[in-house]
């Protein structure tokens, strides 16, 4: 889009919104944080003109905000210009006062891209179909908890969704009606702020676990778009539970006895002409979708630390929990990490199970992405597809522990050329260092077991 379309497009909002005094401009990092400033609404038009800066280190802080001490000084942590994506402008219906939010890529001083910068880093993956005649086609489905924000001795949130006598029930009444009804309410505020926020809400659902519910978006032929989507959902989610005074969270596994929660990615790819290239008029699929599925079977273990980056997010990995552990596909087929759902042929699509809802948006459709390029640019073979459970297979085992992710990740040719060896040195540091802080911690089961 050109600077002027942009300027004419901001100038429009401002006209519409008159009463927006403040704006929140926000850098999606590489550790799944938002970072980035406040500025008066006599600032916006600075920030649209390549104007205002942030320390280039803004883009890889960890997940708790911090420098990468081993990354960080090397280059002496200089300033980055911010690049704000028009598209992404939008009111912020929850705030108190009138204010705007919109999302930006970090660009170096000189004009060129971060290499860091995770909505760059979809880009070029999204640049390398482009040249094929190739558009991905992609939704997210996002689960999470709400919770109570009071919590109990040991730190552990309350659930929301209780029994007769307030204790937490056995199940969640998945797809439940009534257990939707009880959360009506605030749906409603999710879903009008998600309409005031451009956010194309597809479906709510109760999921299986006590408090748990899925929120799904409507299918986007833009992928960084589709990425933005599912950070800024998130954000709704987060921030209308709060006026609730509840807590949501999308935690790959708040509870280790209950289901964990689940970011599935679907995709499909058109043609030039707007045709679904995976549909053979039948259930089938193309030999294209076969390529596509043995590319990201893969890169799944190699690329396992973006879809699932934390200590927790291991955890969801468990047998007869929907969280696949193996790197096996099938037709309709919930236990497999790639799953052909049952639609109309000009429907078909790739569904993603592996990534947690936990998992950075635009790194992990970047990495399906990645990954389905080059089953289709080397036309790979995929294996035979699952007929039955697949907890019972042995197809390629997935990474179960956060060291294992991390050393695959560390040392995969597939991260160092579709994300750049600059971004898989950093990442790795980033983990190592939050490893680290894990690794200093002696929990209470710990004390239980042998004190």
């Amino acid at each position: 889009m050109s600077d002027t379309a942009s300027s004419e497009q901001l100038q429009a909002f401002l006209n519409q919104h008159p009463d927006i005094e403040l704006f929140e401009v926000m850098l999606p990092d590489i550790g799944g944080g938002l970072r980035g400033k406040w500025i008066t609404r006599d600032k916006i038009h600075k920030l649209f003109a390549g104007e205002i800066k942030l320390p280039a280190s803004s883009v890889a802080f960890d997940v708790w905000g911090r420098d990468i001490e081993s990354w960080v000084f090397g280059g002496g942590d200089g300033d980055g210009h911010c690049q704000p994506d028009i598209r992404t402008l939008v009111r912020v219906p929850w705030a108190a006062r009138a204010t705007g939010q919109v999302l930006m890529s970090m660009n170096e001083a000189d004009g060129t891209p971060c290499l860091l910068d995770p909505r760059y880093l979809l880009r070029r993956v999204l640049e390398r179909f482009a040249e094929r005649g190739l558009t991905p086609v992609v939704a997210t489905e996002m689960e999470f908890y709400l919770l109570r924000q009071e919590p109990d001795a040991l730190g552990r949130p309350g659930h929301t969704q209780t029994d007769c006598v307030g204790g937490r029930l056995a199940a969640g009444q998945t797809y439940g009606i009534e257990a939707m009804a009880d959360v009506a309410e605030l749906m409603h505020d999710i879903r009008d702020a998600c309409e005031a926020q451009k956010l194309p809400v597809d479906t709510l659902i109760k999921e299986g676990a006590p408090s748990q519910y899925e929120i799904n978006l409507y299918h986007c032929d833009d992928a960084l778009l589709a990425a933005d989507q599912a950070v800024m959902l998130r954000r709704v989610i987060r921030s209308v539970a709060r006026q609730h005074g509840l807590l949501a969270t999308f935690m790959a596994k708040p509870f280790g006895e209950l289901s964990g929660n689940g970011m599935h990615l679907h995709c499909s790819l058109l043609d030039t002409e707007g045709r679904n290239v995976f549909d053979s008029g039948n259930r089938q699929g193309t030999p294209l979708l076969a390529q596509a599925v043995a590319g990201c079977l893969r890169a799944m273990p190699d690329s396992m630390l973006l879809f699932a980056p934390h200590l927790n997010s291991y955890r969801r990995f468990r047998r007869g929990t929907h969280a696949p552990l193996a790197a096996c596909w099938g037709y309709e087929n919930r236990t497999a990490a790639i799953r052909v759902p049952a639609d109309t042929p000009e429907a078909t699509r790739i569904e993603h199970r592996v990534a947690g809802a936990d998992a950075h948006p635009h790194l992990a459709i970047a990495s399906m992405l990645a990954g389905m390029l080059e089953g289709i640019e080397g036309a790979l073979e995929a294996p035979e597809p699952l007929q039955g459970n697949a907890y019972d297979e042995s197809a390629e085992r997935l990474p179960r522990h956060w060291p294992e992710a991390l050393h695959r990740f560390e040392h995969a040719d597939f991260i160092r050329e579709h994300f750049g060896p600059e971004f898989q040195r950093v990442f790795t540091q980033m983990k190592e260092q939050e490893m680290d802080d894990f690794d200093r911690q002696v929990t209470a089961l710990e004390y239980d077991a042998t004190l």
